[in-house]
């Protein structure tokens, strides 16, 4: 589950807020998630444990392990690659703690009183990506930066309009927000693998049936056009393997893909 073990980030608030958690400037105020089997969760990791925890004593010396990954991960990275994936997601107006899924669908129970909707603008974004970089070269002054885009559209949204209007607007704010970024620190690039994937030339080809879901075929073109311009290396048999597993893992591990099965 990736290099330091916590699931998916789809925003740059969440971003921001795992840095702020691994180094102690942030204690939110829910820690736990019980599910309705008993088990427990982590509110920013709530499908890292299939089958949840036992205790919240477990669960604590998972997130112990879990965030002194993440800042011996910032702290000895030469490069950090951040996908944007999302505008959306639900928050806790108590303390401003931003969660992966909303509660209730995975661990949790949902409450409009205690969680309230967001979908951050350009201008969000941008501010917490250069909080982010601040903060980043505060550890590792050395540290690059690589921003792309997810070209998976949302499974659904929360705002009152089609889910096709929803998506557009969120991969176009995202996509601004990286270029502004990029523009404004000489350590950030940007790669293109939203434009890869979704440019009309391609013609749907690199997407599955569903029309969401990425072909193996179009993780190999983004990792070998990757290796290539950024790494100075053709993609190898063995790249070409781990770029199909990456892309057959993606959906085991794609939170929203929960909305679907909790509504059903």
């Amino acid at each position: 589950m990736f290099s330091a073990r916590y699931g998916n980030i789809y925003t740059a608030r969440q971003l921001v807020q795992l840095f702020d958690r691994a180094y102690g400037d942030f204690e939110p105020n829910e820690k736990i998630w019980q599910r309705p089997d008993g088990r427990f969760v982590d509110p920013f990791r709530p499908q890292i444990e299939p089958e949840g925890f036992q205790s919240f004593d477990e669960l604590e010396q998972s997130r112990d392990v879990h965030l002194s990954a993440v800042r011996n991960m910032f702290e000895r990275l030469d490069v950090f690659t951040f996908t944007l994936g999302l505008t959306e997601a639900w928050r806790s107006p108590s303390d401003g703690a931003v969660f992966p899924l909303a509660p209730g669908v995975a661990g949790g129970e949902f409450d409009v009183a205690s969680y309230q909707f967001v979908n951050f603008t350009v201008d969000d974004v941008i501010a917490d990506l250069n909080r982010f970089l601040t903060k980043l070269a505060v550890v590792n002054s050395r540290a690059k930066v690589i921003l792309t885009v997810s070209p998976v559209p949302l499974i659904a949204t929360y705002e009152e309009r089609h889910v096709l209007q929803a998506t557009t607007y969120s991969k176009a704010a995202l996509r601004v927000a990286a270029e502004m970024v990029r523009k404004e620190n000489a350590n950030v690039d940007y790669f293109p693998s939203y434009e890869i994937i979704t440019g009309q030339f391609n013609r749907g080809a690199y997407f599955e049936d569903d029309l969401r879901s990425v072909k193996k075929e179009g993780v190999s073109h983004v990792m070998r056009l990757f290796l290539k311009n950024f790494a100075g290396k053709s993609l190898g048999p063995e790249d070409s393997e781990r770029a199909a597993e990456m892309a057959r893992g993606f959906g085991i591990i794609c939170d929203e893909e929960q909305i679907e099965s909790s509504v059903a």
